[in-house]
């Protein structure tokens, strides 16, 4: 079942929303996102990583971070699409490994009308990403705008 569109008037300070199950990582994502995107060593194999800081084969970064778009988008839905408007922080705290399962906790923690354009107004979230073993493997706050509910 898709979730409700919302608007900017939807969202409340200290909303929590969380993924819908989890995103499932695998060794051959990782290595194919890696060998397009980010070719380092530890991101192509396990192998070629054992000798890094890593120890073995991790996700990119930002392949966790696109995850983590994918489960925001699916999770809270806003009414023409959630428009990013900046990361304000973004921390990998841990390795995301092959097979690790990925879920969202997050938090609605700003909310303010854009002074520029009254017809939107600005949601500042906090989210936490954790594996399978309730690892915080990161975290980020982030805005995004939302539409007004029009009058009438």
């Amino acid at each position: 079942m898709a979730a409700k569109e919302m608007y900017f008037d939807d969202f409340q300070l200290g909303q929590k929303f969380h993924s819908n199950g989890g995103v499932k990582v695998t060794a051959h994502e990782i290595t194919e996102f890696a060998q397009k995107y980010d070719p380092q060593p530890f991101h192509l194999d396990e192998a070629a990583g054992k000798s890094t800081f890593f120890q073995g084969q991790a996700a990119s970064g930002w392949l966790t971070a696109a995850l983590v778009m994918r489960m925001r988008v699916e999770t809270i839905t806003v009414v023409g699409g959630m428009i990013g408007a900046g990361v304000e922080e973004i921390r990998w705290t841990e390795p995301v490994r092959p097979n690790d399962v990925l879920r969202t906790d997050t938090e609605v923690v700003g909310l303010r009308v854009s002074k520029s354009r009254p017809e939107l107004g600005l949601v500042t979230i906090y989210t936490l990403v954790l594996n399978q073993n309730d690892k915080v493997v990161m975290k980020s706050t982030v805005n995004f705008l939302a539409p007004l509910k029009p009058k009438g």
